[in-house]
């Protein structure tokens, strides 16, 4: 099936382009990438270098090297393979050349490329993939034919030249052969030293060139900034080689548990033992002795495993189901899943943009799907926000407040590192101030939100009395600091904010945020009182590590009581944004848009196109609609909807989901399909904006990537949660015939099939009690191993 932007599918399991496009190539490299959650190759060839954006971005690696940006490093590349034809170097972005095909395949995350170059008489394969068995290694096969005879002349190795969006991050490389006196393969290596934090991140690389089932003969050399091997062989017409490569990649901070390692410059330029290296040649070692099939077949029983618990079959729209596949993909292999003290970037590891970081785009849009999926994962995620809780309260202290409030760009520790000078006036070259990092405060009432969600959901206790309710208190003692009492009106507010929607800062009075800190507010009494009877030992311990007094939760009460949340407006039912709102221009965002003097400048705050206009940068009275479903009437949702919609931008990659959620419950079909396809395509469509204010944001938009799941299931099915079970409302898309998904609840899994607004319910014969679901007015309990079908029309 062709897509659109030089795209294809033949499977609904891999997407894959017949010709380059040299434009594209910055997409594309995302678009294709292969990762783990450990690390992430973009999907650049084997010969590309630095200016190309090939990249390998290695998770926990932060480290700061222009004095503003801390982001993840980019490890040298193992992976280089550069090849000569009779003299003539072979690139595979050269022509002519034809039977091009570079491929995706997500079901196993393997990339693969092909191609014949008829004037040099060669063909091409290769495959990669990152292991899902040991997260540390990228393996590669190279099988090259000849159509005739030819004399190749092959250099592959390690390149050290990496690109880095913000300065070179490593002050000292190493490249060296390491095993020479041993039996062959020998190892090469580049050991890196961090400018910043000098942790080490060492790769190692084995290589294995086979002719008729023969080891070829290399020599080993330096050359610029790589080591590489060269091989030099006579080829006779139809013969064929394999290449074979394994590459391992460590750092320091893989031998830390939940704190950064510091380093001692005082010992030396390397300040680390051993360990480091000793892991990455044991890595490649016995990555090399699984052999290719081995690490595949490990690799792919993985994959399976995953895709069990995960994968959405929609029937009738292959299209829907490619794009679906797709997105949850990304989600996984941006996902530490081997931790609970690392985040999930906003671009995940396809390239250093925002910085390798959390924002609240990891709970709100990112963690759902695990939620219902792989619970272990959501609540490491969750875990990481407890690890990074001081973090969280040495911000709050700098900016004079109490409690905990989060770091709008939070990487290992919990530190802001979101900069004060995000953009660039793009007309004067000035720097513009925003204040996403002090003025963004619902990011601290989004992860108590999460927390309530993931309780609900799991009925995870432990999470609760080990780490949650400490977190749900910290960010309560922060909200209480933040408000503001009008004493003319009796009531609290919030003021100098941003909301959801990042062009209007310095705003009065948010609906979304302020509605998320009422909700903290009565959630963190809600816990203190379920500790008190439940684990009065937990609370006692808590009050003594915190400080805690009882007197805090009247206070609680009394904000969460009397704080202003915009309430709809009796005629119209619009919930107005923030105050004064409605006293902006109302106008639209195509309209604005021919006021830009410069396509690149930013349109938001302090003196962009939108701040004195009603025009939304993206979702934000509808998001709090998505967050609580049950919190307005259907009409309330509906008079909103189609008032903001016209007048948001969706500037930012997660408001299409967000819009097409609540189009789906309000009978808004279409254009709940539209917006789908629109948040599912932001990378594969190349959508999103590449440069913005002068900042590079390109990579993959992974929070876009999680939310496709909930737009299908919370959206098109209709699913909401309980303390009762599971409900659903489906409204499907009118060209899908069925939609199926797997599902689990406090340990439960069930699978649900829609099919005409008839449900079929299974639950697993494993399940230890029944699961409750709700279709319409029609409840049952279904039993291990139980089938049911739910049908309201028929029960009624």
């Amino acid at each position: 099936m062709q897509l659109e932007n030089n795209l294809a599918t033949d499977t609904t399991w891999e997407i894959f382009e017949t010709s380059f496009i040299p434009e594209q190539h910055v997409t594309t490299g995302s678009n294709y990438m292969i990762g783990n959650g450990y690390l992430g190759y973009r999907g650049t060839f084997a010969d590309d270098r630095a200016e190309d954006r090939v990249a390998c971005v290695l998770t926990d690696t932060y480290d700061r090297a222009d004095g503003t940006w801390t982001e993840l490093v980019t490890a040298p590349n193992g992976l280089f393979t550069g090849i000569t034809v009779d003299g003539n170097p072979r690139r595979w972005k050269s022509e002519p050349r034809r039977d091009y095909r570079r491929t995706l395949d997500f079901r196993y995350g393997i990339w693969s490329v092909r191609a014949t170059w008829p004037e040099a008489g060669i063909s091409l394969r290769e495959e990669r993939f990152a292991s899902r068995g040991d997260l540390h290694v990228l393996a590669s096969r190279t099988r090259i034919t000849a159509d005739r005879a030819v004399r190749l002349r092959i250099e592959t190795g390690i390149d050290g030249a990496v690109w880095s969006l913000n300065g070179e991050h490593y002050r000292e490389i190493s490249l060296q052969p390491r095993d020479e006196s041993g039996p062959p393969p020998v190892q090469l290596e580049a050991r890196c030293l961090t400018r910043e934090h000098r942790y080490e991140v060492v790769v190692r690389e084995i290589c294995l060139l086979e002719r008729n089932g023969t080891a070829c003969r290399e020599e080993i050399l330096r050359e610029g900034e790589g080591i590489y091997r060269r091989y030099t062989l006579d080829l006779a017409a139809g013969e064929m080689i394999s290449m074979t490569k394994y590459v391992s990649s460590w750092s320091t901070n893989d031998f830390r548990s939940t704190e950064p390692i510091s380093s001692d410059a005082s010992r030396g330029p390397w300040p680390h033992s051993g360990a480091v290296q000793e892991a990455a040649a044991r890595s490649a070692s016995q990555a090399a002795e699984k052999g290719w099939e081995g690490l595949q077949d490990e690799h792919r029983r993985i994959w399976d495993a995953r895709w069990a618990d995960l994968d959405i079959e929609i029937e009738g729209d292959d299209l829907a189901q490619t794009l679906l596949r797709y997105n949850m993909y990304h989600n996984v292999i941006a996902t530490p899943v081997h931790t609970d003290h690392l985040p999930i970037g906003a671009r995940g590891l396809s390239c250093q943009a925002y910085q390798g970081a959390a924002f609240w785009d990891q709970e709100i849009f990112n963690l759902p799907m695990f939620l219902f999926t792989d619970p272990g994962t959501a609540r490491n995620i969750l875990v990481y926000r407890y690890r990074t809780l001081d973090g969280a309260r040495r911000k709050a202290r700098d900016l004079g407040y109490k409690g905990a409030f989060y770091a709008w760009v939070s990487g290992d520790t919990g530190a802001e590192i979101c900069p004060s000078y995000f953009f660039r006036d793009v007309i004067s070259g000035r720097r513009i101030r925003n204040h996403f990092n002090d003025w963004q405060i619902h990011i601290s009432p989004d992860i108590a939100y999460t927390i309530w969600k993931y309780v609900l959901v799991t009925e995870d206790r432990d999470y609760l009395r080990r780490y949650g309710a400490e977190i749900v208190f910290e960010v309560a003692r922060f909200l209480l600091s933040r408000v503001h009492y009008r004493k003319d009106l009796d009531r609290w507010e919030i003021i100098r904010v941003l909301g959801p929607d990042e062009y209007h800062e310095n705003v009065d009075n948010n609906f979304f945020t302020n509605y998320q800190a009422r909700f903290t507010l009565r959630y963190a009494r809600e816990v203190y009182q379920w500790l008190a009877q439940h684990a009065p030992a937990d609370l006692q311990r808590l009050q003594r590590a915190i400080g805690l007094a009882e007197q805090e939760m009247k206070e609680w009460q009394d904000v969460a009581d009397r704080i202003f949340v915009p309430a709809p407006d009796g005629e119209t039912g619009l919930i107005e944004q923030f105050h004064g709102f409605f006293q902006l221009e109302d106008t639209r965002p195509e309209v604005i848009r021919e006021r830009l003097v410069d396509p690149g400048e930013y349109w938001g705050w302090p003196n962009g196109i939108a701040v004195e206009t009603q025009v939304s940068k993206q979702a934000d009275v509808i998001q709090l609609f998505v967050l609580h479903p049950g919190a307005y009437e259907l009409p309330v949702m509906k008079a909103n909807w189609e008032y903001y919609e016209p007048r948001t931008q969706h500037g930012s990659s997660l408001s299409y989901a967000v819009y097409a959620i609540a189009a789906a419950w309000i009978g808004h079909g279409e254009d709940a399909y539209r917006y789908f396809i629109q948040s599912c395509t932001v990378d594969l469509y190349n959508r999103g904006k590449s440069i913005s204010g002068g900042t590079f944001i390109g990579g993959i938009h992974t929070a876009a990537c999680g939310v496709a799941w909930q737009i299908v299931v919370q959206g098109f099915l209709g699913m909401a949660i309980s303390e009762e079970g599971f409900q659903f409302a489906p409204r499907l898309p009118e060209n899908w015939s069925s939609v199926a998904v797997p599902l689990q609840r406090r340990g439960e899994k069930i699978t649900v099939e829609a099919r005409g607004g008839v449900f079929r319910v299974r639950a697993d014969s494993a399940n230890g009690a029944t699961v409750s679901v709700r279709l319409g007015n029609v409840r049952r309990e279904i039993a291990p191993g139980e089938e049911v079908i739910l049908d309201p029309a028929r029960e009624e």
